[in-house]
């Protein structure tokens, strides 16, 4: 730019004779092209580019593709949370004590969103894209019923960490799971409350969810067996309030509640229910354990019990060992599906070593004949049906912990 208006004095510098119409024209059609070119490179605002999506982590050669489907966001992301970590302890042992017959484990977590029909396209996906060996998942009842069918479609094995409906295993040869099935819960609780000297119980689930009505079933069951006696059976309300179905249970004068629900349907209720006067002991099950269920019940959670797979609290030097190293790497005990999500991958290992490779007809044969399996939760032998005979564990909830209470045989 300097050099053109060096350029156009020049010109008028040299006389009248010299400046000349053309001249001046010439110069100034020199200055608007600069300035055009100037305010086109500076003036324009920028366009930006948007940056290239990240590509998925390829699966390295030779090493085993694994996926897993858990709810990590949603309403049960409290579940998908501590069985990961479990999940991450396993594969970390496992590859850093160089892999399964030479092998790493590649692991391939994607998030449900705590919807059942997301877990069964998840299986799908994993499966045709990503070419797994195996599925673990999903962790809770429904969703594993609705993966369950994909995965024996395409004959892949799916284990289960937690989902204890009967049926999760019927859908085919290739399904299977490391935590004990709801009818054997619901024996260990009524066991418990006929324990402490209980004849009466009442029972609140919810009749739209397949977890809750099996186990409210199972319960009903096994404490008419036992000689007590079922005051008041009623379903959560869909829509409208809590209120009249508990003034219902009150009247029934219960010496105990069995409350077969997820977490936080099971903390809002029995929070709801003490200000009623409702203040017997609850009784539940596995869908209680979560973080969640501590903060959102808070003191009104006090005197109330649940079956699980597993206990922190729990004395057996396999368990404290296992305590010992997964509070070294996350800094916090394990939950119970945690422990199960362990086993889960480890319950998957043994059975790759057995099959001597990850083809999947040998792969679901060497799983099926699961006898002895030493996991944190318990020694697994698979019956029939694939699923394990194990022990459960009774945990009281006093003073905002979970703290453990005992160990049942089956």
């Amino acid at each position: 730019m300097r050099q053109a208006f060096l350029s156009a004095g020049m010109c008028c510098s040299r006389g009248r004779d010299h400046f000349t119409v053309q001249a001046v024209t010439r110069h100034l059609h020199y200055l608007v092209l600069f300035f055009g070119i100037l305010l086109a490179g500076c003036g324009r605002p920028s366009v930006p580019v948007p940056a290239p999506e990240p590509s998925p982590t390829p699966v390295p050669v030779n090493a085993i593709p694994v996926g897993a489907i858990l709810p990590l966001s949603g309403s049960q992301s409290g579940f998908g949370e501590a069985t990961v970590e479990g999940i991450h302890l396993a594969v970390a042992r496992i590859n850093a004590e160089g892999g399964i017959e030479g092998r790493p484990v590649h692991l391939l977590i994607r998030d449900t969103n705590s919807k059942p029909e997301e877990a069964a396209a998840l299986v799908r996906r994993l499966v045709e894209e990503n070419h797994v060996a195996a599925v673990i998942g999903d962790v809770t009842s429904e969703a594993s019923l609705a993966a369950a069918p994909v995965a024996a479609e395409l004959g892949v094995p799916m284990i289960s960490p937690g989902a204890t409906h009967p049926d999760v295993t019927i859908a085919g040869s290739g399904i299977f799971r490391v935590c004990f099935v709801d009818p054997f819960q619901c024996r260990v609780m009524s066991k418990f409350a006929s324990s402490i000297g209980v004849t009466r119980a009442a029972i609140l689930f919810d009749s739209a969810d397949p977890y809750s009505t099996v186990l409210a079933g199972s319960f009903e069951e096994d404490f008419l067996a036992r000689g007590g006696t079922i005051s008041a059976k009623e379903s959560v309300p869909a829509n409208g309030p809590l209120a009249p179905v508990l003034e219902k249970i009150k009247a029934a004068q219960p010496e105990v509640i069995f409350l077969p629900l997820y977490y936080a349907q099971a903390a809002g209720i029995i929070k709801q229910a003490r200000p009623l006067g409702l203040d017997q002991p609850f009784i539940g099950t596995d869908g209680w354990e979560s973080p969640e269920f501590l903060k959102m019940g808070g003191k009104a959670l006090d005197n109330t019990y649940f079956a699980s797979h597993f206990s922190a609290g729990e004395p057996s030097e396999r368990t404290q060992a296992f305590v010992a190293a997964f509070k070294e790497k996350f800094g916090h005990p394990p939950l119970a599906l945690a422990a199960l999500g362990y086993d889960a991958v480890n319950f998957l290992a043994q059975g790759i070593r057995r099959a001597g490779g990850t083809e999947a007809g040998a792969l679901i044969q060497a799983l099926s004949e699961t006898a002895g399996f030493e996991g944190v939760t318990g020694n697994i032998t698979l019956d029939e049906d694939r699923n394990p005979t194990k022990p459960a564990i009774v945990v009281r909830v006093d003073g905002g912990t979970f703290q453990y209470l005992e160990t049942v045989s089956p």
